[in-house]
């Protein structure tokens, strides 16, 4: 999974940087508050790539004594941050620029320039979200794009699809914009087209700090994850009955696994000992990014669950 959004980061990088100046350019040479959003956009995005992939790296670091569930959040952390950017400079410059170009309108210079830079913006962009959304593909296993989105647990790569699709939007906004106002010479084309642009970045950032936020405090993981160890341990002859199954994702794959188990009476420590070892062992082998397993051995007339139970939910289920 890291690959895949090292993979994806990496182009939207290249895209991003190949087309942010020459954007600044044309704007400079036009005057188009379109292209200057626009501008502001790729320089965004190029910072939030390099705020990924150093999510990326940190996350990537072992445990120690500070930290002893190591820095999977890391990649959490500074994608939320990724959100903040994307609301704070780039929608908020692109709004600001609408409205100014709305109360001080002026006519635009030569949009030569803004037509090939467009052009090409648009195709490095689309090679960028080819990349990325062809890696998000590979991750999702037949799920639809939302459900995906909702269970994904690495956001390094939805967030690059999300950033690559607002971008693509963008342009086009900005395109028809120049067109317009080409065409009939109204301004209101080129300050609306900002403000729209600032208004997709506005969207996308809200949504991506949503996702973010989930995983930030912490998701548990996949019910289907969840349903085959509590399978596990229940099918063992050992174990009276699981009182209570609790995960957690420290990371994309750093998973915790925290248990209460009801041992049969009757048997020894050894036993116990034995059992909890075993089944530690087999429920890693479950998942490859299950990294800790903790088993906390009580009668269940003792236990007093964490989380309430609601017994219409699917097991795992805590949305």
């Amino acid at each position: 999974m890291a690959g895949s959004s090292r993979t994806a980061i990496y182009a939207a990088l290249v895209g991003n940087s190949l087309i942010a100046v020459t954007k600044f350019i044309a704007a400079s040479v036009s005057g188009s508050a379109a292209m200057f959003s626009e501008g502001i956009h790729s320089v965004v995005d190029s910072g939030n790539q390099v705020l990924l992939l150093y999510g990326l790296k940190r996350a990537q670091k072992p445990a120690d004594a500070e930290f002893p569930f190591g820095h999977g959040k890391e990649v959490y952390f500074w994608s939320f941050v990724v959100a903040i950017l994307i609301f704070g400079l780039g929608a908020g410059i692109s709004l600001y620029q609408g409205f100014s170009h709305l109360n001080h309108p002026e006519p635009l210079g030569d949009l030569t320039l803004n037509y090939v830079v467009l052009g090409l913006a648009i195709a490095f962009e689309g090679g960028a979200l080819w990349v990325a959304v062809r890696e998000f593909n590979k991750s999702r296993a037949g799920q639809s794009v939302m459900a995906a989105v909702r269970s994904g647990k690495d956001p390094s790569l939805f967030v690059v699809v999300f950033e690559d699709s607002a971008a693509m939007l963008g342009l086009v906004v900005a395109l028809v914009a120049t067109f317009l106002y080409q065409t009939t010479g109204n301004i209101l084309f080129d300050a609306g087209a900002s403000i729209c642009i600032g208004l997709i970045l506005a969207g996308t950032a809200a949504w991506l700090a949503y996702e973010a936020k989930g995983l930030l405090i912490g998701e548990s993981a996949a019910p289907e994850t969840v349903s085959a160890i509590k399978a596990l341990v229940s099918a063992d002859d050992r174990v009276l009955a699981v009182n209570e199954l609790i995960t957690l994702h420290m990371g994309p794959s750093d998973i915790i696994v925290t248990m209460s188990v009801d041992f049969v009476d009757g048997i020894d420590s050894s036993v116990v000992e034995a059992a909890v070892t075993e089944l530690n062992q087999a429920i890693k082998a479950l998942d490859p990014n299950i990294r800790r397993v903790f088993v906390e051995v009580e009668r269940t007339s003792d236990h007093h669950p964490a989380i309430p139970v609601d017994p219409t939910a699917p097991v795992g289920d805590t949305r």
